[in-house]
């Protein structure tokens, strides 16, 4: 492999970029917009993130040192087509769609764009696997994986409708049923049905707020207070996960209420309590403090004894209820991190009175408009992206996470993603998978989309910065058969062969290459490279294998840019 071909598709534009709100092509995309009210917004976001950006700027900087921002470039239409495609359907698009956005003259292709691909049905199907990461990715057992397709299927049916965010957070929070058919019990599958572990998960995913901290002390930086924790734990002690059986054979779990007393006590502790007990530090084997069902950021209570379902529904209604700053918050900065790569508040999961937001009237601006907006998911997208923030040339990502998040960064993606992706440019069709894993297997059947989302998979609310390369993913790319057979010019039916049997123009080779693998173009210089490799070769076959193999391994490849 000639190492400088690998080289010569990894660059990324370095730099931080100072945001404008200027006109553009982002301000077409944001004037045709379907909704009004998003394109008038994405102009104020503009607007308001610059201001705050040069105030920030200001603040660090000796006076008479501050210049007026700079309008930093937008994406060309290549790279546009290819961000919107990653980041709302996760696939990149094809060379025929990516020739026809180019050549088309339309003032506002890219607001028809954004609109087609959130009606596209692969929308729901992308961010419902986005969002079952976010739930399984802190499992508290491997078992819990088989909740995987049915959190996906839910939340694809959900978000390709008309459905808010609000509905679908109840549907988790008050989630009853069998795990293989009701997807929203995913959240309460993956904490095994734990009191703790689910408030603690349910005020990080939808609140942002990081309360597990206080589980066992009062939290070190913001103000919760450890009885607070097991005030929100005491919503949850009447859940149960309960075996799903076929005559003798244990087949799947169902998420169940007990109202019931608990469990004759064993050894002089009652098991299965229907009411959370806050430990006693000083004495482990003690029952605990009994706890009554408190909310903590608002104060609202329930009553010792309700039943599970009032606790939850009780729940869920304050956790959603537009007086809740936290909820529309918590989901802004995590899509405006997805979208555009670095959120107000990072990790996205840390937020809180006691943090301080790196664009705070920003975030209130967008937060404000989508609550107003009855915490429309599709339209907080349209909105974000027909922002010149969205749709500026990337730049690396910024060290000092005080400072607003001027433009887009690049992205690593997910391992579902990058599937998706190497499926598509090298035309493989996927395995189906076996049957249902069977209780008791530590793990679902194995086929090439599991080992890629264990050598790619990460938390989506980790920070980006933490997220790397690694030895695992290198020798997959490497040893993977799928991958081998798919790369090979002498496979009966693969892309190089057809390509090659198709075209004797090695140009037309290259640029092929370049559209199916980085969805853009070559560039010249880079054109020149692979021509002089590929001349360099007797094997014509052999010399686009290598070209091929580095495209797919570069991290322009395996990134959103």
């Amino acid at each position: 492999m000639n190492k400088s071909l690998l080289g010569c598709t990894t660059g990324l534009l370095c730099g931080v970029l100072i945001l404008h709100a200027g006109s553009g092509r982002a301000g077409d995309l944001a004037e045709n917009s379907n909704s009004p009210a998003a394109a008038d917004l994405a102009r104020q976001v503009d607007s308001t993130l610059a201001a705050e950006l040069l105030v920030n700027v200001a603040a660090t900087e000796p006076v008479g040192n501050v210049s007026p921002p700079n309008v930093a470039a937008l994406t060309d239409d290549e790279t546009f087509l290819r961000r919107v495609s990653q980041d709302l359907v996760g696939e990149l698009p094809s060379p025929e769609e990516i020739t026809s956005f180019v050549l088309d003259p339309s003032s506002d292709k890219r607001a028809q764009i954004v609109d087609r691909l959130l009606a596209d049905a692969r929308f729901g199907r992308n961010w419902g696997q986005y969002f079952r990461d976010v739930i399984l990715y802190r499992r508290t057992d491997e078992r819990v994986l088989r909740t995987g397709p049915a959190i996906v299927k839910f939340l694809a049916e959900q978000l390709s409708g008309e459905a808010r965010w609000d509905q679908i957070a109840r549907a988790f929070i008050t989630a009853r049923g069998d795990v293989r058919d009701n997807g929203h019990t995913g959240l309460i599958m993956a904490q095994m049905a734990q009191a703790p572990e689910i408030a603690a998960e349910t005020a990080r995913i939808f609140l942002g707020v990081q309360i597990q901290c206080a589980q066992c002390h009062d939290h070190k930086t913001d103000r919760w207070k450890r009885q607070q924790f097991h005030e929100l734990a005491a919503f949850f002690p009447r859940i149960a996960i309960r075996a799903v059986k076929e005559g003798d054979k244990r087949v799947s779990f169902e998420v169940v209420s007990r109202d019931g007393a608990p469990r004759r006590p064993k050894d002089g502790k009652a098991r299965g309590n229907v009411e959370h007990y806050m430990p006693d530090l000083d004495d482990p084997s003690a029952q605990g403090t009994l706890m009554q069902p408190v909310f903590f950021l608002s104060g609202e209570q329930l009553a010792v004894g309700t039943t599970d379902v009032d606790r939850r529904t009780a729940l869920a209604d304050w956790i959603t209820g537009k007086k809740n700053p936290w909820f529309g918050r918590a989901f802004v900065n995590r899509i405006w991190a997805e979208l555009v790569g670095h959120g107000f508040y990072e990790p996205v999961d840390d937020m809180g009175p006691d943090r301080t937001a790196a664009a705070p009237r920003t975030l209130d601006l967008l937060t404000q408009a989508f609550v107003d907006h009855n915490y429309d998911v599709k339209w907080l997208m349209r909105t974000i992206m027909a922002t010149q923030a969205y749709q500026q040339v990337s730049h690396s990502r910024r060290d000092d996470a005080s400072t607003p998040s001027a433009a887009s960064c690049p992205q690593p993606l997910r391992a579902d993603q990058i599937f998706d992706a190497l499926a598509a440019a090298l035309a493989i069709d996927e395995p189906k998978q076996g049957p249902r894993a069977q209780a008791g297997k530590q793990r679902p059947p194995r086929n090439p989309r599991f080992e890629f989302d264990r050598a790619f998979g990460y938390d989506p609310s980790a920070e980006r910065d933490e997220v790397s390369a690694s030895i695992p993913q290198a020798l997959l790319m490497m040893n993977s058969p799928l991958l081998q057979r798919a790369i090979n010019a002498k496979s009966a039916g693969a892309v190089l062969d057809k390509l090659l049997a198709q075209n004797s123009d090695d140009e037309n080779v290259t640029t092929e290459l370049y559209l199916r693998c980085l969805a853009r173009e070559p560039k010249p210089a880079e054109m020149a490279e692979c021509l002089s490799y590929v001349r360099s070769i007797d094997d014509r076959g052999e010399a686009f294998e290598d070209v091929l193999w580095a495209l797919i391994n570069s991290t322009e490849f395996t990134h959103r840019k």
